[in-house]
């Protein structure tokens, strides 16, 4: 079933995403990603479908995988669940997971590998990415000599804004700026080195991490189409934006229309969502080698 809003009678609900509700189950949370779509910061009337299954398993796939960094999953499965949730088996299953109650740092942990998106405008003008000096004459898409680290501010509307280095160790001190940056480049190397073997370019991606009984741990979403840039190995050329395993053709469609990106957005045709759909199936083939579908 597609799902563009969730609401679980009984079940008080904290907060409302772009894509993911959560609700308090009292000792822990419930996340549930719904099949909603932004672009421009403005989200679609149009669900995409299995777009809110693919985000939790993909998530649930790399936080077993990069289980050497402490994360907040409790279980995704919706057969652990505890009872007051089994009345919602076909709101929930496949699409939510039980975690900590850990509190978000006020800090986005982007790490760019290949130079791309606002990384690619800010080396245009000023030869740097968020303070670091980059090497004259690369193209659009080149690898990054190494990966770089650069935080931004979160935003509940809107963009989120880049800040410097300095600006994280500001906001979070210096002991918790230098283990978030530390564990962002170490998570973003071992999911690279993974998906180059699956034919997936992770161009960038952002982490976030939150504070639980004193400990640092990997929340929210990991390594998804809707966190990272990925690329498909075999269609990359560097000079130009390769195709992408995310909102593609959503966003080449909107471009085409006489649309302020102010919302109310507009609907999407079919051939939009059905092929939006199959990339976003497409990624989590590949990079977990089963069928969404055989997954739950």
């Amino acid at each position: 079933m597609d799902l563009l809003e969730c609401s679980l009678p009984g079940i008080p609900k904290l907060r409302s995403g772009k894509v993911r509700e959560v609700f308090d189950l009292g000792e822990t949370l419930l996340f549930v990603a719904t099949d909603r779509i932004s672009a421009f910061d403005c989200i679609l009337p149009n669900a995409i479908p299995h777009k809110g299954e693919v985000l939790t398993q993909i998530s649930s796939f790399w936080f077993d995988k990069l289980d050497f960094v402490p994360n907040h999953v409790i279980t995704s499965q919706f057969r652990q669940f505890p009872e007051i949730l089994k009345p919602f088996e076909a709101e929930l299953t496949g699409r939510s997971m039980i975690v900590r109650k850990a509190s978000p740092l006020p800090v986005e942990c982007v790490v760019r590998g290949h130079i791309a998106g606002s990384g690619w405008k800010e080396y245009q003008a000023s030869g740097t990415i968020c303070g670091h000096v980059l090497p004259p004459g690369l193209r659009q898409g080149d690898k990054l000599p190494e990966p770089l680290f650069t935080p931004a501010t979160k935003a509940e509307t809107g963009h989120d804004e880049n800040i410097t280095w300095k600006e994280c160790r500001r906001i979070l001190g210096d002991d918790v700026a230098h283990e978030v940056r530390d564990r962002s480049i170490e998570l973003y190397e071992h999911g690279r080195a993974y998906a180059a073997q699956k034919g997936i370019i992770v161009a960038d991606t952002k982490f976030e991490f939150g504070v639980f009984e004193d400990e640092i741990l990997l929340i929210d979403e990991v390594l998804t189409p809707d966190s990272s840039r990925f690329w498909p190995e075999a269609e990359f050329a560097p000079g130009g934006s390769p195709p992408s395993f995310d909102k593609q053709f959503v966003r080449d469609y909107l471009e085409t229309l006489d649309w302020d990106k102010q919302p109310p957005a507009p609907s999407l045709p079919a051939d939009v969502i059905t092929r939006t759909s199959e990339k976003y199936l497409e990624a989590f083939e590949r990079l977990t080698g089963r069928s969404l579908f055989k997954a739950q």
